[in-house]
């Protein structure tokens, strides 16, 4: 069990933390004093070339691979172990059917340009590597593309089960794993087309908003069981046995449009559908006409 939720900023949009300390400042990743790899000099220094790899990266090309410690892959580990039984019991038959397709490797993180290869053949999504923040609009319209922009690095070692921004951790067993079922990669594309069609702020907002309620932490009902789909909920043990402590609120994709949500704790509200395929033709008629 995590000690605490999963935090994900705004739509799990890539970011990094800013606000670093005054002799942080030739660093390329900046750290919150709070972090807890911010005193960790050998991490930072990872995490610093892991950034680089990503900002010397020409889309299209094999992405390098980078560089983890065994302490990392002991986190990896962990995750996993954790995650294995949470799965069993809460995920939902979508996303347990792309576990086994993808076959990971559970005892060491496996490279970015691995998993590309599997996803890519499965759905023709392409994973990217990025350093850290990237705009929201830029985040969400290279879906429309089939091309998730995904860090690389991984969690402090001494939080294995908590991370304050979205990891490789996350990245891999939340969104690739779902990007290698070719429903929820193309309602990936279609948000992506959405977002592109967008005009305003409040626009993006509202759409902003469904991706977090559907595709970060989305739940359905499987003969009668809730089960999850979101890879905020499906990449954290934690989030996933609290998600049924969660007020459960029939999906209604124009409400959760306008709905508000606090990124910094366990969800307390969740939208669930009927089944797999209610979420699927109401999700894509939602953004179709949008």
């Amino acid at each position: 069990m995590e000690s605490k939720p999963l935090l994900l900023d705004h739509v799990d949009m890539r970011l990094v933390t800013a606000n670093g300390e005054a002799d942080d400042r030739k660093s390329l990743v900046k750290l919150d004093p709070d972090h807890p790899g911010f005193k960790d000099p050998e991490y930072r220094a990872r995490r610093n070339h892991i950034a680089e790899i990503a900002l010397s990266y020409q889309p299209g090309a094999e992405i390098p691979a980078a560089p983890y410690t065994a302490e990392e892959h002991w986190v990896w580990q962990t995750i996993w172990k954790a995650l294995g039984p949470a799965h069993r019991a809460h995920a939902c038959k979508e996303y347990r059917d792309c576990i086994r397709r993808l076959n990971l490797d559970t005892d060491r993180i496996p490279q970015l340009s691995q998993v590309t290869e599997k996803v890519e053949t499965l759905s023709g999504f392409r994973l990217e590597p990025v350093a850290g923040l990237v705009e929201p609009r830029v985040f969400l319209e290279s879906l429309a593309k089939g091309v998730f922009l995904c860090t690389q690095y991984i969690r402090h070692h001494s939080t294995p089960l908590y991370t304050p921004e979205p990891d490789v951790a996350h990245e891999i067993i939340g969104h690739a794993v779902t990007l290698a079922s070719p429903r929820l990669a193309e309602l990936n594309r279609l948000f992506g087309e959405a977002v592109r069609r967008t005009t305003n702020a409040a626009d993006l907002d509202r759409l902003a908003r469904v991706y977090w309620f559907t595709v970060e932490f989305g739940v359905l009902r499987e003969d009668g069981v809730v089960k999850a789909f979101g890879t905020g909920l499906l990449s954290s043990a934690g989030e996933l046995e609290e998600m049924h402590k969660a007020e459960l609120r029939p999906l209604d994709i124009e409400v959760a449009s306008k709905y508000d949500y606090d990124p910094t704790h366990y969800q307390a509200i969740l939208f669930c559908a009927e089944s797999f395929d209610q979420m699927e033709s109401d999700l894509r008629e939602f953004l179709l006409r949008w």
